[in-house]
């Protein structure tokens, strides 16, 4: 059984190159909600991110540089948690920073239901000999853009390792500029999820929010790059490999649920819906982390609620100083 981050490069053509890629790791990193229904404006708070990270291979081009999407959401104005393996190694304005854990900035954020791509000439325009003008193309015509904020600093938990990403796979995007919402999502109690442990678990209800891809397989795709949502029961606490404090599994499909998440919903959020109470605080439990195929069919969360995650949280850049 193989773990995948479910990141997902935007342009379809890319999608197989990336999943060949991911096959050479032990873990597949997550992407996009399968099934499940249109967000319809519930989350305004959760978004996507747009991101450049220089050392990754595109196979279309000679040298190297990928763009990739994820999704996140705002606790403040000006801060958006993600995956680590969405801050991971991000650009510093077009070159690799000096440590791949923090202060890149080739990363844009836009809360639209469904962003506007269509600003950015097509990869083949470029490839394979312009990499590097493909990015000063798309980075302008990004920082223009009304839809698209722009990042001032990305942190990644300072205890990730990207070749085991799962066991802290924690990132925070700090904007420019502020975007304003009269509500966003809100951070756990320490060990919040450990109330669901036991019959408790039978009465809890989740909701996980993406814009990832809607289905997947060894050789296609589709959807994609609109915010959805799906309803989700809690499955196990001791999640993938028994990392208990770490992974979190969610059902993917059944017994009152919708759906579950794919390629692209990496970094989105799983709130607890549980009461509409509860549902109205907006707690974050965990991020969307890897999935266990490419079929999209079964996935685990990062969980947010640990001690070290919400010092973290709490201070990024205070995370370095210690």
């Amino acid at each position: 059984m193989r773990n995948v981050p479910l990141m997902r490069m935007h342009l379809r053509p890319a999608v197989a190159l990336v999943i060949g890629a991911l096959l050479l790791a032990p873990v597949l990193p997550a992407s996009a909600i399968v099934g499940g229904a249109p967000d319809r404006g519930e989350h305004p708070y959760v978004g996507q991110l747009l991101f450049y990270v220089p050392n990754a291979v595109d196979s279309r081009f000679d040298d190297p540089g990928g763009w990739f999407n994820c999704t996140g959401t705002l606790i403040d104005a000006n801060t958006v948690v993600t995956a680590g393996h969405c801050t991971y190694d991000v650009g510093l304005e077009g070159v690799a920073p000096k440590d791949p854990l923090l202060g890149g900035t080739d990363v844009w954020f836009s809360v639209s239901k469904a962003p506007d791509y269509s600003l950015l000439p097509p990869s083949s325009s470029f490839a394979p000999k312009r990499n590097n003008a493909r990015y000063e193309t798309w980075s302008a015509l990004l920082d223009r853009s009304s839809q698209w904020s722009e990042t001032e600093s990305t942190f990644t938990h300072p205890e990730y390792v990207d070749s085991a990403f799962l066991l802290h796979d924690l990132g925070v995007v700090e904007l420019s500029e502020p975007i304003n919402r009269r509500e966003y999502g809100t951070l756990p109690e320490v060990d919040y999820l450990d109330q669901y442990t036991g019959k408790a678990r039978q009465r809890a209800l989740f909701e996980s929010v993406g814009y990832g891809l809607e289905g997947s397989g060894p050789k296609t795709s589709f959807g994609g790059d609109t915010r959805r949502k799906a309803d989700r029961r809690l499955v196990s606490i001791k999640g993938a490999y028994g990392y208990r404090d770490i992974a979190v599994m969610f059902s993917h499909a059944g017994n009152s649920t919708t759906g579950g998440t794919c390629f692209g919903d990496s970094g989105g959020p799983t709130f607890d819906i549980s009461s509409p109470e509860i549902a109205d605080d907006n707690v974050i439990v965990a991020v969307t982390s890897f999935g266990l195929n490419y079929n999209c069919n079964a996935s685990g969360s990062y969980r947010i609620d640990q001690p070290d995650d919400l010092a973290f949280l709490a201070d990024p850049a205070a995370s370095y100083d210690s």
